[in-house]
């Protein structure tokens, strides 16, 4: 039995195309995986090593990303924002970040302190408490404070303003300080009394996930390059029946059994 394979241009496009994508974005989904074991890897190392005491020296993020710190000063209770849209545990809520003024100097560092569930009442700021005095805080270091889409026009950096997203350099702007170009997400002991939580999500979460798309892009990849193949042998098999199925080849059989019955019997005659 002959396989016949019949190659058609546009199939062949498509399944091409197709395939290109497949593997480009099981690629993007196998190196977000790769970036988050890699921090997973640093936060494992990190958690072993003992805190760097942070200071007013400004510090570019990438040298203290996800480092223990611990840093000595006072909060500037007059500048409260709440990020909103953070989730936690399936309640809607804000991340309340503010302003630390590091001890002896004139510098300061945004310190995200922690979760507050969204009150009932729209509008209505959750209420907490801030430790006056100098104060030791811990915590680890960010380069972002997490992103969410914006919705509407953003709300002016302004005390105790519901804002979206929030950058240092932008919060440096709006309240006249020195900054350092990251976060702190504080740590340590809860304060009891105080209504912040501080179950911050891993920015290692989530590989197996990634892993898991990947498999889902390859997978499709795979199937649009099979989908090609099996059409075009089963294109080339019907083409070739509809060949020996032609009329004329089978008049030309009946012509030439015709002449085959004919010539027997005038030989019979003879």
């Amino acid at each position: 039995m002959r396989f016949r394979f019949q190659f058609r241009l546009i199939p062949f496009i498509a399944a091409l195309l197709l395939a290109l994508l497949g593997i480009a974005l099981g690629n993007w989904q196998q190196g977000r995986a790769a970036q988050k074991l890699a921090v997973q890897e640093k936060l494992s190392a990190f958690a072993a090593a003992p805190p760097v005491a942070l200071g007013p020296t400004i510090t570019p993020a990438a040298a203290l990303e996800y480092r223990r710190v611990t840093v000595t000063g006072e909060f500037v209770a007059g500048w409260p924002l709440f990020l909103a849209n953070r989730p936690m545990a399936g309640r809607s809520g804000y991340y309340l970040v503010m302003p630390f003024k590091i001890a002896g100097s004139g510098t300061h560092v945004l310190v995200m302190r922690g979760w507050l569930p969204r009150e009932a009442e729209y509008g209505k700021l959750p209420a907490f408490t801030t430790p006056g005095g100098v104060v030791r805080i811990e915590g680890i270091v960010a380069s972002s404070a997490g992103h969410v889409m914006d919705i509407g026009t953003a709300a002016p950096l302004a005390p105790r303003a519901i804002v979206q997203n929030i950058d240092p350099a932008a919060m440096a702007g709006a309240a006249g300080l020195t900054l350092q170009p990251f976060f702190v997400q504080q740590t340590g002991p809860d304060v009891p009394g105080e209504s912040l939580l501080r179950a911050w999500p891993a920015p290692s979460s989530g590989i197996d996930k990634h892993r898991g798309y990947a498999f889902q892009w390859y997978a499709l990849a795979a199937m649009a390059v099979l989908f090609f193949v099996i059409t075009g042998f089963r294109s080339g098999a019907k083409r070739g029946h509809a060949g020996n199925d032609k009329p004329g080849t089978h008049h030309a059989g009946n012509r030439e059994a015709g002449s085959s019955d004919a010539g027997r019997k005038q030989a019979g005659r003879n």
